[in-house]
Parts: structure tokens; sequence; C-alpha cells
């Protein structure tokens, strides 16, 4: 066993045990802190709160009485506390506390705290700024108001006074559109931390922002948390809960780390996905747990113009030791990502009761930027998951989603409108209770795809599988059949491959044209 410290501010840090459990633990722990006993664990990412600045703590892990390993750190310098109940704030379930949380923000020093103690907090947008720790109380939740009228609106591109410029502050789906602005909002901001054992609740339901979803009404509906061009931007330990939209949104933003985080949305909420990158580098997402109605993490770029014009890829995301359930798709590439994905792995994650593990919605006319490559998936439990892998070109979003152009399995010439799907590897799946298909790969007959990785994997069905074809495309029928269904992919490799308790040969093949492996 190896006990790690993954970051610490002043008052909190996050430890990770490694005994080989994905998400949870083998078994549970007692986490002694300085001689203390803190709490019992069974999640490998594990926060402790209620630290003291600039100490030095040693966090023992214990099997019963037996110490299994230690990790230390010292806490971060701290200048102030900003209690924002000295600011005005009420926290009584009822009054606005937008602008008295929003001035102990404003009135933060550089290495300061704003500190929001047990109490319901109503709220419309808070703005961050750079260099702040934000915490929330265990007892603290930031409950936000749902008239349309209370929000401000981020009024999409803005022409630049020269006019050879573009200044993009709103974005719905992909396309510069205006956007409410999200409940916890941060444009151009560096260095911020919101930790904490609190709940940030967007307070959405079918009698608000749910209702008409895809109605503009005003503007586009707000995300509980977005960023654009921020760097350096962590999050740990808090639930996120009820969002209007998509739950977190970072965009066009670097250095983000997503900690120990509760994601939960009801299952019939509408495009309430859990974390969308979209144009973003060097993210790391460690320990949260996603419960929705929609994509557990859907990696985005832009639909068109953005990948276009602005040409930035989401790339190096690195997934660990997380938690999907109840979403579409445990993770999501597209199908807004015409400025490509590349560098992505995601491994030691369990999902559960998830239409898909990996989804991968792409369509001719996302253009030639729409390069996703270097994808891994490994050391993945899978359970009750329908279809496992999912690779789909032909899908059929958008409003010429549906003509011959996106849907024809002719061969059409390779331009400037043709997306690329490059390598991609799956290795060390346990996929049990599975209900449609063990993979369903469909990709582009004019650009195959390069090359699928198969290593070490094992399918098994559910007593009572399920009869379906595949979502957003034509021209696929429904099958009662089961197995792996492979079109248009340029170089397949698969070792060690179990189906419902048979063991496929060995396969290596170039130009698989349509290949149907039934069980």
């Amino acid at each position: 066993m190896e006990i790690t410290t993954v970051m610490c501010t002043a008052r909190s840090a996050t430890i990770e045990i490694r005994d080989g459990g994905r998400h949870f633990t083998r078994k549970p722990y007692r986490v002694v802190v300085n001689g203390r006993e803190d709490m019992t664990t069974e999640k490998t990412i594990t926060s402790l709160f209620n630290l003291k600045p600039q100490t030095q703590y040693k966090v023992e892990i214990y099997d019963e009485g037996q110490l299994l390993g230690t990790t230390e750190f010292t806490t971060e310098y701290e200048f102030v506390t900003l209690d924002v109940t000295r600011f005005g704030a009420k926290g009584d379930g009822e009054s606005d506390d937008t602008h008295f949380i929003q001035a102990a923000i404003m009135a933060c020093p550089e290495h300061g705290r704003v500190y929001i103690p047990a109490g319901t907090y109503r709220i419309t947008s808070l703005f961050l700024k750079s260099h702040i720790r934000l915490e929330l109380a265990a007892g603290a939740e930031l409950k936000a108001f749902t008239e349309r009228e209370k929000f401000p609106v981020f009024p999409a591109m803005l022409e630049s006074y020269d006019e050879r410029d573009e200044y993009n502050l709103g974005t719905w789906e992909g396309n510069p559109l205006p956007m409410f602005t999200g409940i916890i909002c941060g444009v151009n901001v560096e260095d911020v931390v919101i930790y904490g054992r609190g709940i940030i609740n967007g307070n959405a339901s079918k009698e608000n922002w749910w209702n008409n979803p895809k109605d503009m009404r005003g503007a586009f509906r707000p995300r509980l948390f977005f960023i654009s061009h921020c760097r350096e931007i962590t999050l740990q330990g808090v639930k996120f809960c009820n969002s209007p939209s998509w739950t977190l949104h970072p965009y066009f933003s670097n250095q983000l780390y997503f900690l120990d985080l509760a994601v939960e949305n009801p299952a019939d909420s509408p495009n309430t996905d859990g974390l969308d990158p979209e144009s973003c580098k060097d993210v790391e997402i460690l320990g949260v747990r996603f419960s929705l109605g929609d994509d557990c993490i859907a990696v985005k770029s832009g639909k068109i113009y953005m990948g276009r014009k602005y040409k930035t890829p989401s790339e190096n995301i690195h997934v660990r030791q997380c938690l999907m359930e109840n979403g579409h798709g445990a993770v999501t590439l597209g199908s807004e990502m015409a400025g490509g994905v590349v560098n992505l792995t995601v491994e030691d994650c369990v999902f559960r009761h998830t239409d898909r593990g990996l989804r991968i919605k792409t369509r001719r006319g996302r253009g030639k930027d729409a390069v996703l490559d270097n994808i891994t998936f490994r050391n993945l439990t899978l359970d009750h998951v329908m279809t496992p892998l999912v690779i789909n070109a032909f899908y059929f979003c958008d409003p010429d989603g549906k003509t011959r152009y996106v849907q024809s399995r002719d061969p059409y010439p390779v331009d400037e409108r043709t997306p690329v799907i490059g390598r991609l590897t799956f290795e060390n799946m346990d996929c049990a209770n599975c209900h449609v298909a063990a993979a369903y790969f469909d990709g582009l007959p004019e650009q195959k795809i390069q090359e699928i990785l198969m290593k070490d994997i094992s399918v098994s069905y559910a007593e009572n599988p399920k009869c379906d074809a595949p979502a957003m495309t034509e021209g696929v029928e429904k099958s009662s059949r089961r197995g792996m269904f492979v079109r248009n992919v340029k170089h397949l490799v698969m070792e060690r491959v179990t189906v419902n308790g048979q063991d496929g040969e060995a396969l290596e093949t170039e130009g698989v044209d349509d290949l149907e492996m039934r069980q």
C-alpha cells in the first residue's frame, strides 16, 4: 500500500490510498491525523478539513490496529479569513446574500480565505477573482435563485473596437451564443481554490430551468460552475447538485483540478452533464462521484465556428479513481469537438448503470481539426453498462444531421470538413451485466478509424439484456443478437478479449470494412 498527498491548502488536504481499489478502497481504513482519530474512509481519494495554516501534519492509515502507511505535508500560509456573515450575509435560506458574499470575495487579499459558515445562502451569480481561497464549511449551502430576471447575461461575441478581433463571453453547446452567467463564475482569473464539505445547489427543477430546456428565453440556461480563460483552478470536496444545465463547465482554461467532488442531478434532468472541459488543457479529474441525467464527463472543443477559428483542442486530460453512475455516457467525446481532443486517459474508475462507457460522437462537417487521438481507457470496472464502447461517426445532431452528406455510408471525398479518429487503446476492462453490445465502432468509410487496440477485456451480459439500436444515427436497425460490431477501422488488434465466457482468438488485421462478432 502507498499513501500520498495529492494537494493541500492552508485548511485542507487530499490524500490518495493506493491499495489496488478502484474509486473504493478494498476495505474500510481508519485515518489518524497527528495522533488523533479523524475518520473512517472507504474511498481511495479522501479529503481532510479543519486543518490549521502553516502546520505540519502526519496522516496514518490503519487497518484495525495495524499501521499500513503514512504521508506528511505542511499546510500553506494564510494571511486573513473573511467570514461572509461579518459582511452582512444572513444564511437564513430566504434573504438574498449575493452582494454580501461578493463583497467578501472582492475584498479578499492574496493568501486570504473567504469563509462561508453553516447556513443556507440564497444567491444568483458569484464572480471569482484571482488568488483567493473560498471555503464552504460543513452545513453551508449556496442555493441559487431561479428567476431569470435576477441573472446577468453574457452577450456571446463582442466585436473589438478596431473590428479586427472579438471577445467571446457566452456559449451554448459549442456555439458563441448568449448565456446567463454561471452560479459560480470566473473570467480571466487564476490561482483559485474552492473547497470544503458544503453544497452548491443550482435549485433547478421542471418548474424553472428544466421547463422547455432547449428554448432560449432571454439567454440560454446558466451552468452551475462556469470559468472562461482561467488557469490554476481547483475544486475540492464540495457537492454540486441540481444544475440548470451543464454542471461544471471550464472553457478555454488550463491547469484545472477537480478533486473528491460529488456531482449529483436527477436521472431525468435535461442536459445536466457533470463536467465538460471545452478547449481546456492539463485537466486532472480525481476521485469524483457523478450521478446525473446526461453524460458524466463530456469533453468538447467547439461545434464548428469556434473549433475552426481558434483551433484549440482539449488535451492532456487525466481521469482517475472516479465513479460514474446513471448517466448517458460515463466519458463522452463530442459531439462539439471541432477543435479536437487529444491525450486523454481514463483509468482506475467504476462505471455503473450508464448507457455507455466510452462514447465518441462525431460526424462529417466537424472539420479537419476535429482530431481524436491518443485516447486510453484502462483498469476499469463496468457494471450494468448497456454498451461499454461506442464510436459513432454519423451522429445526427444539428439541423443538417439527417442529410445524405452526414448519414451516407458511401465514401465521400476527404476535405476540410472531414473529421479524424486516430489511436484508441482499451486495456484491462471488466464489463459485467451489459445489455446491447460489447462494442460498436462505426467509422467513416473515407476516413477510417486509424487504430483500435483491445487487450485483457472481459464482457458478460445481463440475465435479461435489452434490444436496442445505436442512438442518434440512421441506417442501423435493432438486433437481438449480441457481440461486437466494427466498421471502417484501419488497424484493429484484439488480445485476450472474452465475451460471455467465450475467449476470442487473438486478432490483428488491417482494413476492417465490416466485421461482426456474434455472441
